[in-house]
């Protein structure tokens, strides 16, 4: 063996001392962790408890890497000081973080599928008119898709207005399904498509008349058996408006005491839908949000076009204010509300007040009401007292009231 060589009179001792001090800080530069030593596969390194201190913040965050964090959770089993500060960190980056929640903003299929067609449009499109009606059954199928036994015979209380006066009816979450497949088959019926009721229709096909005939003639209660025929026929809507294309928007829909078009028929299946996804939600305690902005003011420009003729109904039956002066000819600006919808879905709508074929006026506006178009729907839907609904108000008091309460009025089981 060669001996390293000295320098000219370089002391033995003070070699071997120098030799031992090099191999020293060798050893504290592994063990300070700049470059710890490897052990086996799967061992993690051995670090001592101040480098393991200092990755803690890292450990919290997620951000050491496998090895790492192998050895700090296995210091965190025997070192208790350590083990509290963990804690802390942990707890501390979790206030850092917001919680992602488990709800889908509903807009998301809508933003999904529209991506989807820029890139590729559909042969077959769904119209415009029929869009709210695919999202919300498409909404109120995933909030049901999960549902156990006992959620689908979750007691549920359906609201509504009859005659000024607020009405409720119990069932559960099977019946709403059942309710709303029995009503949507009258958009059905009109498209040559067979009646879920079949020979159990009643000879009225109003809602309420064909609702009771599908629960009186059942033999047992409804059950989660009702979720596939409701969900085939509301496809079998989709796609039948769709083939037919836009120019059936105008086919009449029979409702027993009055008639809709296709279009706003389908406008307010999706309204009922998404109203009744609200009362289920309600019913399991599951947060439910209104549907998109877009389909919002589809809906509540239906409910505002229909609130001119509600008010001759009621006017006619002696449940709001007599006209005082000469009834409006066709076309001619008249009276008028400004009903001013706020939020997500909204806008200004010109109500006529004396009659239903009366223009809508900005020059002839007596009154202005101010509603969130969420509200406004559930007022719509008899969920919210009139007297309780308006946000602001100014002007004709006897007006303001008048459309308040035709617009409750035009709800119905």
């Amino acid at each position: 063996m060669s001996e390293h060589p000295r320098a000219p009179h370089e002391d033995p001792a003070r070699h071997h001392e120098d030799t031992v001090r090099s191999h020293d800080a060798d050893d504290h530069h592994d063990e300070n962790g700049s470059h710890p030593a490897s052990g086996p596969e799967g061992v993690p390194p051995v670090l001592e408890h101040h480098v393991l201190k200092s990755l803690l913040g890292a450990w919290a965050l997620a951000a050491c890497g496998p090895a790492e964090a192998e050895a700090v959770e296995e210091h965190l089993g025997s070192c208790g000081s350590c083990a509290d500060e963990a804690l802390r960190l942990r707890e501390a980056v979790g206030l850092l973080q917001r919680p992602e929640p488990l709800d889908l903003d509903p807009a998301l299929r809508t933003r999904v599928l529209q991506s989807c067609l820029e890139r590729r449009p559909p042969r077959i499109p769904v119209p415009e008119w029929a869009a709210p009606y695919d999202a919300e059954t498409a909404r109120l199928d995933a909030l049901l898709q999960d549902f156990g036994d006992a959620e689908w015979h979750a007691p549920v209380r359906l609201r509504w207005y009859e005659s000024d006066e607020a009405t409720t009816r119990r069932t559960t979450v099977a019946g709403v399904i059942a309710h709303l497949m029995t009503v949507d088959g009258l958009v059905a019926i009109a498209l040559g498509l067979d009646d879920p009721l079949g020979d159990a229709a009643p000879p009225r096909p109003t809602p309420w008349d064909r609702t009771e005939a599908y629960w009186r003639s059942a033999r047992v209660p409804p059950t989660r058996a009702v979720r596939t025929p409701w969900r085939e026929q509301s496809h079998d809507l989709v796609r039948t408006v769709s083939f037919t294309g836009g120019g059936t928007g105008r086919m009449p829909v029979s409702y027993g005491d009055y008639t809709l078009p296709l279009h706003d028929a389908m406008l307010d299946r999706a309204f009922e839908c998404w109203v009744h996804g609200e009362d289920i939600a309600e019913a399991v305690d599951y947060p439910y949000d209104p549907p998109t902005g877009r389909h919002l003011h589809r809906i509540v420009d239906l409910a505002a076009r229909m609130l001119p003729a509600v008010l001759e109904h009621r006017r006619l039956n002696g449940l709001a204010s007599p006209v005082e002066r000469r009834l409006v000819a066709a076309g001619e600006p008249g009276r008028s509300l400004r009903l001013e919808i706020e939020g997500s879905g909204g806008g200004e709508w010109l109500i006529p007040l004396d009659s239903p074929a009366a223009k809508g006026s900005a020059e002839h506006e007596v009154a202005h009401v101010a509603l969130d178009g969420a509200e406004f729907c559930r007022l719509a839907a008899g969920h919210v007292p009139p007297q309780e609904a308006a946000a602001g108000q100014v002007g004709d008091r006897d007006a303001i009231r008048d459309v308040l309460f035709a617009a409750a009025s035009m709800s119905r089981i």
